[in-house]
C-alpha cells in the first residue's frame, strides 16, 4: 500500500481503470494483486516514482508488428539520478534491454520497460521467496522455458533510481545469489560470488556519494 498523491489521483479514475489499496507483504505481492484484477492482454507494471517516457508510448510500442509466439515486448528505459564527478553518471543514461545468456549476469529487462502476456502468469506469478529481485528471478525463469521477447528501440519510461533494488546492500545481493542458484544448480555458486563482488563493491562506492 502506497502513501503517496499517486492514491489520490486513482481515486478519481473510472472504468476501465481499477483501484486497490490494502495492506501487502511487499511489493511483489501488491503486483500479484494487480495481476490477479487485470483483464487485458498485455501487463506493465510502473512503480510510483516512475513515468512514461511520453503520452504516445503505447501506441508507439503496439503499432508496430509482432508475431503471436512474442510473450514479452521491452524497450529502453532512462534512470535519473546517481552521479559521482568524474568517475560515475547515470542521470540521463539510456538502459537497453537484452535477452540472452547475460541474463544470467545481469536482470537485462527492466519491468518500468516491459510488457508482458499476461498468460505467462498463469502457472506462476512473482514469488514472494525473493522480496527484492522476484521480477529478475520471474525473466530468468521465462528465458529458461525459451519465451520470446522483441526487444524494441522505444523509450518506455523514465525512472528513479532510488528503487528497493538500487540500494544495495549484502542483503539484496545475496537474494541475487539465492535466486540463481535456484533456477541453476549450487556447483555455479563461486561463479555468481565472482560476478557479484565487483557489482557489490561499485554499488557502494556509488552510495557513498549519495
Amino acid at each position: 500500500m502506497s502513501n503517496t498523491d499517486t492514491q489520490e489521483y486513482l481515486k478519481t479514475l473510472s472504468f476501465p481503470f481499477q483501484y486497490l489499496s490494502e495492506k501487502d507483504i511487499g511489493i511483489y505481492d501488491a503486483m500479484n494483486k494487480g495481476i490477479s484484477l487485470s483483464t487485458g492482454k498485455w501487463l506493465y507494471f510502473l512503480g510510483s516514482g516512475d513515468v512514461l517516457e511520453d503520452k504516445d508510448v503505447l501506441e508507439k510500442v503496439f503499432s508496430k508488428p509482432y508475431s503471436d509466439d512474442i510473450s514479452l515486448i521491452s524497450g529502453k528505459i532512462i534512470y535519473e539520478g546517481e552521479t559521482i564527478p568524474f568517475i560515475y553518471n547515470k542521470n540521463k543514461k539510456v538502459k537497453n534491454p537484452s535477452w540472452n545468456f547475460s541474463m544470467w549476469i545481469r536482470n537485462g529487462l527492466h519491468h518500468q520497460g516491459t510488457f508482458y502476456k499476461k498468460d505467462l502468469f498463469k502457472e506462476q506469478k512473482y514469488s514472494l521467496k525473493y522480496p527484492i529481485f522476484s521480477d529478475y528471478w520471474f525473466n530468468i525463469l521465462l528465458f529458461k522455458k525459451n519465451s520470446k521477447c522483441m526487444l524494441s528501440d522505444v523509450l518506455i519510461a523514465k525512472c528513479n533510481s532510488d528503487g528497493v533494488s538500487k540500494i544495495g546492500d549484502w542483503i539484496s545481493y545475496k537474494e541475487e545469489i539465492r535466486l540463481k542458484v535456484a533456477l541453476s544448480s549450487k556447483i555455479l555458486v563461486p561463479f555468481f560470488y565472482m560476478v557479484i563482488l565487483p557489482k557489490y563493491f561499485l554499488r557502494q562506492i556509488i552510495n557513498s556519494y549519495s
